[in-house]
C-alpha cells in the first residue's frame, strides 16, 4: 500500500496576521515587555493546530516565535523558515519570503498567511511552485479572521488525505 501523500503546509507570519495593528485590535492586556503581545489571541493557537496542516515560522521573529509567540497562543517549537545564507534580492514586487517558502515546501502543497502577500508573488507561485499553493494576504488591521480561518479550512480539506471510513 502506498504512502500517503505528505500533509500541506502553513507558512505562518506574526505581526499583521496574530498581532494586528489597527485600531480595532484588542487592546494590550499588558505592557509588560512588548505591549503589542498583549494583541495575541490565544483562541488563535488551537484553530491553527486543529487544521490538517504542518504549521511553520515565516516571520523576521525568526526563533523568537518559538520562545515569545507560541507559548502565548499554546502552540508547540515550531520548525522556521530563516532567510538563506546566500539570500539575493528579490525582484521589485517580490517579496523576499516568496523564494524561500517555496524552496522549504518543496513539492508540497502550502498556505501563506501574511499581511505582506502581492500580486507578483502569487504570480511567482503560480509560475515556480510545483504543487498548489494558497497566498493568503491577511488585513493587518484585523489580524486572523473567521473569513481567513474558513478559507484556509476549506482549502487544507480539499487537499488533505480521507480517512478511510
Amino acid at each position: 500500500m502506498p504512502l500517503p501523500p505528505p500533509r500541506p503546509l502553513l507558512f505562518l507570519d506574526v505581526d499583521g496576521p496574530l498581532i494586528p495593528f489597527g485600531e480595532a485590535a484588542r487592546e494590550p492586556l499588558t505592557h509588560e515587555g512588548n505591549p503589542l503581545l498583549g494583541r495575541l489571541d490565544p483562541a488563535v493557537g488551537p484553530r491553527l493546530l486543529a487544521l490538517p496542516c504542518d504549521l511553520v515560522w515565516a516571520t523576521t521573529w525568526w526563533h523568537g516565535a518559538n520562545d515569545t509567540i507560541a507559548p502565548r497562543l499554546g502552540l508547540p517549537r515550531l520548525p522556521v523558515v530563516s532567510r538563506p545564507e546566500d539570500y539575493a534580492p528579490a525582484p521589485r514586487g517580490l517579496h523576499w519570503k516568496t523564494r524561500p517558502l517555496s524552496e522549504w515546501a518543496g513539492h508540497r502543497p502550502f498556505v501563506w498567511l501574511d499581511d505582506e502577500i502581492g500580486p507578483m508573488d502569487r504570480l511567482w507561485i503560480e509560475a515556480a511552485h510545483p504543487a498548489p499553493a494558497l497566498l493568503l494576504r491577511v488585513d493587518p488591521a484585523r489580524g486572523l479572521t473567521e473569513e481567513d480561518f474558513t478559507a484556509t479550512e476549506e482549502w487544507l480539506r480539499a487537499r488533505s488525505p480521507r480517512s478511510p471510513h
